[in-house]
């Protein structure tokens, strides 16, 4: 999915032309000046069961630097709740 950001102001201009390229499923991004950025996103309806979730390029990086973690065997195993609470307790 190809993400587009715009500023706040492109966003006011032409929030008509954003919302129909979110509804064909492209991610627009609002960024404001020296503020948190947005995501918009459509809400599906309720009878929709599929799940509403964006993989973007930063998340997709944690997950394969956790997967190479794994594999360096860079991780703690909990095979119990104790364990579990144990490091849990611990952090």
């Amino acid at each position: 999915m190809e993400t587009l950001e715009v500023s706040a102001k492109q966003f006011r201009a032409k929030q008509g032309s954003f919302f129909d390229m979110a509804d064909k499923g492209r991610q627009i991004v609002i960024k404001r000046k020296m503020k948190q950025s947005y995501v918009l996103t459509p809400v599906e309806d309720e009878d929709d069961e599929e799940d509403d979730f964006v993989v973007t390029p930063e998340l997709l990086a944690k997950i394969e630097r956790a997967e190479q973690q794994m594999r360096e065997g860079k991780y703690t195993e909990c095979r119990t709740i104790e364990e579990l609470n144990n490091f849990l307790d611990a952090l």
